[in-house]
């Protein structure tokens, strides 16, 4: 197991696809820091790990708050002795339209989806520097790669956002080891597209060549990749994991 003794923060951690990265790497001998919100179903989801003998804590905070992060951070690396991943999952989805779009919504998907990432970066970056094998992977979207289908564009523009500051981080600490990626997913099935109407899922299916949604596994998969041994050659990749939905 490349991630025994690992030690990670995985924010927006509590359900979806952070838990299933979180899970995944917990399962591969990590430690893990479920991150979230909500510090109730982070818990239970800490306390269900925890009781199959791995080595999870859950930690309240939120990612639109840079004071919250800094006190998530430290937290963690001084309970885990450290840190050497940092998976930047947390994030909002809302479907307003162009005309629909209100500024304060537009405001709080930054806030969350883009500020967020940066500054859990900026926190861990002093942990990470003293890590021999330091990982950042930021959850992007396929809407960051060509605009979305049915996301507002607050979520497109946040997501390839993300991307740039993939690259922009990933060239910036390389001088440290620090590797820095981003995963792309498709439409994932998870709690976040149950505002959706049936109609607009059924069309997002077909517009995958391999005829499916994502899974959670899907995208845990790719993370567990890239914070893995076998990824210490990559850094500034915007891995896309869509079934097909976006080629480039």
């Amino acid at each position: 197991m490349t991630h025994s003794g690992k030690k990670a923060i995985v924010t927006g951690a509590a359900r979806g696809i952070g838990l299933g990265i979180a899970e995944r790497l917990a399962r591969e001998g990590a430690c893990v820091a479920i991150c979230d919100l909500n510090i109730e179903k982070a818990g239970n989801e800490a306390a269900r790990l925890c009781g199959e003998g791995l080595k999870v804590i859950a930690v309240q905070a939120n990612v639109g708050k840079p004071a919250e992060i800094l006190k998530m951070t430290e937290r963690v690396a001084n309970e885990f002795s450290g840190l050497d991943i940092l998976i930047n999952n947390a994030g909002i989805l809302d479907s307003s339209s162009i005309m629909e779009m209100k500024e304060e919504t537009w405001d709080r998907v930054m806030a969350i989806n883009l500020k967020g990432v940066f500054f859990c970066c900026q926190a861990a970056i002093p942990f990470l520097k003293k890590s021999g094998a330091p990982r950042i992977v930021n959850i992007s979207s396929v809407a960051g790669r060509m605009g979305g289908y049915e996301a507002s564009l607050s979520y497109a523009a946040s997501k390839g956002g993300i991307l740039s500051m993939t690259r922009g981080m990933a060239r910036q600490l390389a001088p440290f080891k620090i590797n820095v990626n981003a995963i792309c997913p498709g439409t994932v099935e998870t709690e976040m597209i149950t505002e959706w109407s049936d109609a607009q899922i059924t069309g997002l299916k077909n517009r995958v060549p391999l005829g499916r949604l994502g899974s959670i596994n899907d995208i845990a998969g790719a993370a567990l990749f890239l914070t893995g041994d076998d990824a210490a050659f990559i850094t500034g990749l915007s891995l896309d994991v869509n079934g097909g939905m976006y080629m480039a």
